[in-house]
């Protein structure tokens, strides 16, 4: 993939008019994970199965591996199978919110120490070499080099397990509206595309109205005597689609109102903030998932995929590239509710004036406001009780 390389934008440090420059909920850094334990147990998680790997902390080396099922007898292998090796150690796991969610709720409950990864990238595979136990391994290696130890969202942390059950909850509603959100589209696209290519007197019915009320028209159509089955048939596709658009866009509404009773229950305060509806409210929470999970404003900038990536060398030592990996999700989020508040909050009006009377691009400016935005976002989730810096 081709990065853009250019110069680092504003969005990264504090803006220089900003009243606090200093990020609240910064922590001091962990121990060397080296220090505190003896080994890692890296997994690789897949549908099916799990692979494990045994590194020992001090020296890298591989102790020993093993595979299992991914169900609950697998699970109990896995954790006799650590039984075997010295007690100080940590789980270094993939996927603990996906593949591997059942492992890392077992060993949360257990009290065992687990390190949440992402999934490696191919370029760090060292000549193309891909296996489930290189995974674990490298899971394993990964995990003692990080500076900082991630928590999973399963983890049983003061404060995770307070709301686990809304998080999760609300997690599973924004898969199901996003999906009947996408099969409306899909069925709205395909009911324009019949209905360009519709008998001209069923085209007639349509061509005073608008797109969004093509389904109610389309539901609304009915045989006429004499028709010839081309005709029937596209007119009894159209109802179809429109039946089930209008199931759809119900099925999303009630999600959606399920969500909002969820988030005035947990978070009600989320919903006060200036640009945040119900649907970016959850992407939030479920992102965040419980207080010290996400050490700083700046990791959470990370974790959104808004902080840029330093792209130094040399004697070029102003270079940065704009952050394509992260939560996209929670990125998008972050966007709505800089594009909401430049349409209608004065003060980000304001804002946006200035910085473009000292010459930034309108890029530029939506990437500060974004660096604000979650900045902001941030502080209220970890202390509800301060007030936010805003725009």
């Amino acid at each position: 993939m081709t990065s853009l390389t250019q110069p680092r934008p504003d969005s990264h440090s504090p803006d220089r008019h900003s009243p606090d420059r200093r990020s609240p909920g910064r922590h001091s850094p962990e121990p060397d994970l080296r220090e505190v334990i003896e080994v890692v147990i890296g997994v690789d998680t897949h549908t099916a199965t799990h692979t494990a790997a045994v590194v020992c902390a001090r020296t890298g080396g591989v102790l020993e591996e093993i595979t299992v099922e991914a169900t609950a007898v697998g699970y109990q292998q896995l954790v006799e199978f650590a039984e075997q090796h010295p007690a100080l150690r940590a789980w270094a796991i993939e996927g603990t919110s996906s593949h591997g969610a059942g492992l890392a709720r077992l060993l949360s409950a257990t009290g065992e120490v687990i390190i949440e990864l992402d999934r490696p990238e191919r370029a760090r595979r060292r000549h193309g070499a891909k296996s489930d136990a290189l995974d674990a391994v490298r899971a394993a290696r990964e995990a003692l080099a990080r500076p900082r130890w991630g928590s999973p969202r399963t983890s049983h942390a003061p404060g995770a397990a307070a709301h686990a059950a809304e998080r999760d909850a609300l997690a599973t509603l924004l898969v199901a509206r996003r999906s009947a959100v996408q099969a409306a589209g899909d069925a709205r696209r395909q009911l324009i595309a019949l209905i360009v290519t519709a008998p001209e007197h069923v085209r007639a019915r349509f061509h005073v109205t608008a797109s969004c009320q093509a389904p109610a028209v389309a539901g609304r159509l009915r045989h006429r005597a004499g028709e010839d089955v081309a005709t029937a048939t596209t007119i009894t596709v159209m109802r179809s689609l429109a039946r089930r658009i209008e199931a759809l866009e119900i099925e999303a509404a009630a999600h959606q109102n399920a969500m909002v009773t969820i988030i005035r229950g947990w978070r009600p305060d989320l919903l006060a903030t200036h640009g945040v509806g119900p649907i970016v409210a959850a992407t939030v929470l479920c992102a965040w998932s419980h207080p010290g999970r996400v050490h700083s404003d700046a990791a959470f900038a990370m974790l959104a995929g808004i902080a840029p990536i330093p792209a130094n060398s040399g004697q070029q030592q102003t270079r940065w590239r704009l952050n394509r990996s992260g939560d996209r999700r929670l990125n998008q989020a972050v966007h709505t509710i800089v594009l909401c508040r430049t349409r209608h909050d004065p003060r980000t009006r304001d804002y946006i004036a200035r910085r473009t009377a000292e010459g930034k691009t309108p890029r530029e400016i939506r990437r500060c406001l974004k660096r604000y935005v979650i900045r902001e976002l941030y502080r209220l989730l970890e202390h509800p009780e301060q007030p936010a810096t805003t725009t």
